[in-house]
């Protein structure tokens, strides 16, 4: 579900210069295709969350996928700006009832020692899927068809797989079994959740982190071309990031585990990329690859542990709603990040003011990240 569901988000930055052409859009309306499903999720993930701990979230992600899969499917058949907007907007719903609901269903699959081992293998899952995307969407799928609606078409293939999957073989597990709860017990599992301000914390660590992740990968091609490379290889060189994420997703969570420390790989990992972004200023294109390889290992080693740090952090009953509300506030900065670039490459015909602020936002979230609780076996909750 995590591979099908953001790789039709993914396929849209190599396609972003023909997106602009072919409907005569600015590079920040044009990036309005990507943040699009981002958005939806930032907005619908809170309620999605409510959702599942009231009837559970098997159901939740199953009617997501669902809504998803028909989003996909419409944006093959849009012939305008506007129509291809509004079914973005469809599949981005169902991204937010499904995506903020996946670490609910997994804490009652595995422990909670186990948690953020079982978030490292469905984040390495979406992140193949992203960089499989960026990588083959104009090398391999574009050309299949040679239009934007053809190659929507084709990534709606995993989705349409995944939905049936989903719903054929997955069970709700027992101990998330749907319970009975008044209205009045939902509010207060919702007012525990809004008044820990450790989890806020961890949503505007979430939110920087989304920020810096959609401007890097969402507009690394656009900067690579700026500097020479063609739009195969821009999608190429960008995809690294992606790619070296995935192991970091499954074995950085491990190593956390085995350290029983999560603080540091947060901040750490800010520092990391707010060195990334100094460096990207005046990079060449041979070094864009080691580059890519050291941010793509700090920007994917946290996805895992901040997606299960809710688990760690809240009662399990309210691990939906808690989950929900990191996930739609990180989403926020997934979205204002690809406009606010869109804007200033519209302004400046180039990237440097973008990886400027990338580098500020980076510190900011670096000291953010000591504020936090260290929930690690080792130091406890200090």
């Amino acid at each position: 579900m995590a591979f099908a569901g953001w790789a039709p988000t993914y396929c849209v930055p190599p396609m972003e210069y023909i997106i602009k052409e072919e409907f005569l859009l600015t590079h920040a309306q044009a990036s309005l295709v990507f943040a699009g499903p981002i958005l939806m999720v930032a907005v619908v993930g809170l309620p999605g969350g409510l959702i599942a701990d009231r009837i559970g979230a098997r159901r939740v992600i199953g009617v997501g996928a669902i809504i998803m899969m028909i989003g996909t499917i419409l944006r093959g058949t849009a012939t305008s700006a506007s129509s291809l907007m509004a079914f973005t907007f469809i599949y981005g719903a169902g991204l937010g009832l499904s995506f903020p609901n996946l670490p609910k269903i997994l804490s009652g699959w595995v422990s909670r020692q186990k948690i953020g081992l079982a978030s490292g293998m469905y984040s390495s899952a979406m992140l193949a899927g992203e960089a499989l995307a960026v990588a083959v969407t104009i090398p391999l799928v574009f050309p299949i068809t040679y239009s934007l609606q053809g190659s929507f078409l084709m990534w709606s293939i995993p989705l349409v797989a995944a939905t049936i999957s989903w719903w054929a073989l997955v069970k709700e597990p027992p101990q998330l079994s749907v319970k009975s709860e008044s209205i009045s017990a939902v509010g207060t599992n919702l007012r525990q959740v809004l008044s820990n301000k450790n989890l806020w914390f961890l949503a505007s660590i979430f939110l920087i982190l989304c920020f810096f992740f959609s401007v890097w990968i969402g507009w690394s091609p656009t900067l690579l071309m700026l500097k020479g490379a063609t739009p195969d290889l821009a999608g190429r060189i960008t995809s690294i990031a992606l790619w070296v994420g995935i192991p970091a997703a499954l074995f950085m969570p491990r190593l956390s585990y085995k350290l029983g420390l999560r603080k540091p790989f947060l901040w750490g990992g800010m520092i990391t990329l707010a060195i990334s972004a100094w460096i990207a200023i005046d990079v060449s294109l041979p070094l864009s690859w080691p580059l890519m390889v050291v941010s793509g290992i700090a920007l994917n080693s946290m996805i895992p542990i901040i997606f299960a740090l809710p688990v760690e952090m809240i009662p399990g009953e309210s691990v939906g709603t808690a989950s929900g509300l990191v996930i739609s506030i990180g989403m926020i900065g997934a979205v204002i990040g690809p406009l606010i670039s869109g804007r200033i490459l519209d302004l400046t015909g180039n990237l440097d003011l973008s990886l400027l602020v990338l580098i500020s936002v980076s510190a900011v979230a670096a000291g953010i990240a000591f504020r936090l609780p260290e929930t690690g076996t080792k130091a406890g909750n200090k």
